[in-house]
Parts: structure tokens; sequence; C-alpha cells
């Protein structure tokens, strides 16, 4: 008779049916660990804690007996109370992955596995990846298509492109809403009222506000959300992906990220069922390309980058942006702003936890870039606010994509705009105080100067990229560029 395997102990994010009932663990009793301690240092916003603990409670009620659910004050403690050492997935960040290899080392843990929740693995990112010092999504993202035989046709792409980026940049529609059926709600439970009991009753500086769980915790939860996704929203979602609409936050998103970053669901699933819709022709193929792109191309490069680029690298800061985060951007204060796009983001986030990329990109990260905010700060800001923010998911994701801080490693160029790209992609700029189209002035948009402003400071390295060169022409033709400049070293209202 053989030896029963070791537990698994699960962390918060580890919590879908292909981990814990997967071949190789099916057999292992399931051990979750409630860590005071963790809540305290990672704080951050009120929803997201609300979200990890809901999702770890859910699944141990599902399991039953198979799961030992501990409350304690540290892993490290709860561990020791075990009658033997368990077995852990890697988990998803550094600093867990080097206290995890401790416990190893001491003998509470017993075999570290690799991590399922990606598609590929990180011994293939690395052959892929090579000696190459700067890294391009696209190359990545058609060598994902082509391993997984993702919407392929033999060795061609279907359609006969890869990329249908070009049908998939509509601007909002005249009506104030996109006028599509309704994301998956989910329905709070008594295990949701106990968590919000117990949250309010700690004592941690939580930010945002507390609110009905938006999100799915449970692998049936996400299971439904992926459905009413697919079939009733996938099909709108390509023309509209890169629009804002104030009041429509939802719009055609699937609303997948926090599951999918929770681990309920397996990457591959996903990305097939949005497959499935287009070849039987439910959607097109560029709104179920567009959606793809996001999940085997974005998530799983952001993810292997976060582990190839070294330690180090959050703290690139190759624009010397040094400026702290003001107090209102610290706090969510979207009371406190003026222009109506930023409000909206920050209220967003300050209320749910959760802007789409566009808002999060182009809005925020494009605010935070023309004004100098520290790369560093702004993506711990980040990681603590939003609900599908975690230790792996930001560093890319801002440092890189968002404020170019590592000079181009994975980026071309800096992604920021003047109020034009605002007021074409989003209905905001009408009922604005700020007017999009004027760079001085009381009224002037702070994007449309603060854009200006930022290609003149930056203008050395701008005009020595191709693709930014023609901004810094345009730049040197404006009459009025000096009065612009001053105005923003004085500008205290966004």
């Amino acid at each position: 008779m053989s030896a029963r395997p070791a537990p698994l102990w699960l962390f918060a994010d580890q919590l879908g049916p292909h981990i814990h009932s997967s071949d190789k663990n099916i057999d292992r009793d399931i051990v979750l660990i409630e860590s005071a301690a963790a809540l305290h240092r990672r704080a951050g916003h009120r929803q997201k804690a609300h979200l990890l603990l809901s999702g770890m409670r859910h699944l141990a009620d599902e399991l039953g007996d198979r799961a030992r659910y501990v409350r304690g004050v540290g892993y490290r403690d709860v561990l020791q109370e075990l009658p033997g050492p368990v077995a852990v997935h890697e988990p998803t960040s550094r600093a867990a992955h080097d206290f995890v290899h401790r416990l190893h080392e001491e003998g509470l843990v017993s075999e570290i596995l690799p991590n399922p929740s990606f598609a590929l693995s990180r011994d293939e990112f690395a052959q892929w990846a090579g000696e190459h010092s700067t890294f391009r999504m696209e190359a990545f993202y058609r060598r994902q298509r082509t391993r997984f035989d993702v919407l392929m046709d033999g060795d061609q792409p279907a359609g006969g492109t890869w990329n249908y980026d070009h049908e998939n940049r509509e601007p909002p529609p005249k009506q104030r809403t996109l006028g599509v059926d309704d994301p998956w709600w989910p329905e709070e439970d008594a295990i949701d009222d106990a968590v919000r009991a117990d949250l309010d009753s700690m004592d941690v500086p939580w930010s945002g506000v507390d609110g009905p769980r938006l999100f799915a915790v449970t692998a049936d939860e996400a299971g439904h959300a992926l459905r009413t996704f697919i079939d009733h929203r996938l099909a709108t979602f390509g023309p509209y992906e890169d629009a804002i609409m104030a009041d429509d936050w939802t719009m055609s998103h699937s609303l997948l990220s926090v599951p999918l970053n929770l681990s309920l669901l397996d990457p591959l699933d996903v990305v097939h069922a949005a497959e499935q819709a287009a070849r039987e022709d439910q959607v097109s193929l560029a709104s179920a390309e567009g959606f793809i792109r996001q999940i085997l191309g974005w998530r799983e490069y952001v993810w292997h980058l976060y582990w190839h680029f070294e330690s180090d690298y959050v703290t690139n800061n190759r624009l010397d942006a040094t400026a702290p985060l003001p107090e209102w951007f610290r706090d969510l204060d979207a009371d406190a702003v003026t222009a109506r796009c930023l409000s909206d983001a920050l209220s967003g986030v300050r209320n749910r936890g959760w802007v789409h990329h566009i808002p999060r990109l182009m809005v925020l990260g494009s605010h935070a870039l023309q004004r100098g905010y520290d790369p560093r700060e702004l993506t711990a800001w980040f990681t603590a606010n939003f609900v599908d923010g975690y230790e792996w998911v930001m560093p890319v994701n801002v440092v890189g994509m968002s404020q170019h801080a590592d000079g181009g490693l994975m980026a071309t160029k800096p992604y920021t705009s003047g109020g034009a790209y605002i007021n074409k992609m989003s209905n905001h700029c009408g009922d604005c105080e700020f007017d999009p189209k004027k760079r001085l002035g009381d009224d002037a948009c702070p994007f449309t100067a603060g854009y200006w402003s930022f290609t003149h400071k930056h203008q050395d390295r701008l005009a020595r990229n191709n693709r930014t060169r023609r901004q810094v022409s345009n730049m040197n033709r404006l009459n009025d560029l000096e009065a612009v400049l001053e105005q923003e070293r004085e500008r205290e209202r966004f």
C-alpha cells in the first residue's frame, strides 16, 4: 500500500480545479492558510481583500473534509503545527518564491511543483527568449498561437492575418451605453457576509471602499462568467475594446481578469472557448482574436517577463521621473479632480478596484507619465489598488508599458497622448470643464498641455525614436510652446 501524498498548500491565487483536482493532486488533502500577517502587510484595496478571503473560504466549503482551513498569524506558524510537510505550487511573486524555498530547506515544504496557471512553462519561455535583451509582444504572441495551435489554419493564421487591431479600435457609439447584455454578476452568500464582518473588524488601512462583490471567486462562478461573456458579449468586445464610456464601465469587457488571476480558470480553456465561437461564426474573427491576444499574448507575456527580468527591474527609471504621487492620487480622491476622464478612472479604482486597460494606460498611466511620477511608487499604487493587481502583474505593465521607465526593453515607445485621443475614444470631453483642443489657458486640457510638456522634456530621446520623431517636429512648430511649458510648471488643477 503506497503512502498517502503530502497535503497540498494552496495560496489564495491558486484556487482552480485544474490545480487542486489535477491528476497529480486529486489524492492530496488541501491546506488553506488565512494569514493575518499577510493581510496586514498586503493591505491594499478593501474589495481585493474580500475577493481573496471569499475565494479561499468558498473553496474550503466546496472541498469539505478534504480541506483544512487554518487562520493564523503567519504561514510558518501554521505549517509548524501541521503533522508533516506540505507540497506547494510555485507562487506568483519573488518574495513568496524565496519564502517557499526557505520553507523547503527547513523541511516544512516537501515538494515545490510548477505553477499550472499559465499555458507556457517558464522553461519554454527561457528557451524562446534566449539571450535577447529586448522583447516585443507581437513576436511572442505569434509563437504562442503556433505553439498551442490557436486560430491557426495549418501553419498560417486563421483569416490570413495575425492581428486585427485595425478593426478593433472603434470610438464609442453615440448612445450613453453600449447596449449589450449585462455581464454575469455573482450573488453574495453567508460566506461573503462573514468575510465582510471580519474585514470590518480588522485594524488595516484598506484603500478604496467596500462594495458588492463584482467578480467570480469560485470555479463554478467563473464558468458562468466565461459562458456569459462568450455567448452574449464577445461579439461586441473587439470593435470597442479600446473605447471608454462614462456611463458603461463594463462595456463588453469579460471581467475575467480576477478569476484568471485567482487561477479559477485554465487560460487555454478560456482561449479555446473564444476560438470555438469564432470557428462556429458566432462572433467575428476580429473580436475573438482581440480577446485571445489579451489572454494568450499579453497576460502570458507579462507573467514571463516578470520572472525573466532581474529582480531590480522595478527600479528602472530611464526617464528620471521622481515626482511623488500627489495626495489626491494616492487617496483615490476622484472628487478633487476636474478632468472628467481622470476623475472617472479614479472613482472606478476607488469604488470597485477596476477599470479596463485603456483608462489604466491612456488616462491613469498617461497622466502619471506626463507628470513624471516615480515609476516604482506608481507600480506599488497599481498593485495595491487593483483587484486583479499582483506582484507579477504590475511591474512590466507599469514600468515597461505605461511609463517606459525601462528605456524600451519591452515596448517601442512611451504611451501618452493629448486630449484629442481621449476625445475620440471616450465620451468624457463633452461634459468636461477642460477643452481637449486647447493647450493654453484656464480651460486648457491637462492631457493636451501635458503631452507637449512631456515631449519637450524628453525631446532628445523621442527624436531618436522612429515612432516618436514626428511628435518632436510638431512640437517645434508651436508658437506658444514657452507659455505652455510655464503654465504646466505652475499647474495645480487637473
